[in-house]
């Protein structure tokens, strides 16, 4: 089986929105147990451990077992692909929002 790029792992993990909602409380906490992420999720804890799982894979979390519960953390090199895939697009933006200012001079000197 091919291994999919990094970008491609990244962006497919994030599409989908309850897996979204789990990374955002991941990031918010210095670490999250799975009883954590479960309660008040409105998911079952083996769909969030499914979703951990793709999480992980894709190297957007790291774990750690300590006895019967293991937590997790944002890794903070697991969204790198992204922001290097957007920084091409920074260009775009920045040539924009030059385009704008002389604009806005040239409406209100």
């Amino acid at each position: 089986m091919l291994r999919a790029a990094p970008l491609d792992a990244v962006m497919r993990t994030l599409a989908d929105p309850t897996r979204r909602a789990v990374f955002e409380r991941i990031i918010r906490s210095d670490e999250i147990s799975v009883a954590e992420l479960t309660h008040g999720s409105g998911v079952t804890q083996s769909a969030i451990s499914q979703h951990l799982r793709s999480l992980k894979q894709a190297g957007l979390v790291a774990d750690r077992a300590q006895g019967r519960n293991v937590f997790y953390r944002a890794e903070r090199k697991g969204l790198a692909p992204l922001v290097d895939w957007m920084s091409h697009y920074g260009v775009f933006w920045r040539e924009r929002f030059a385009k704008l200012r002389t604009l806005l001079k040239e409406i209100d000197p």
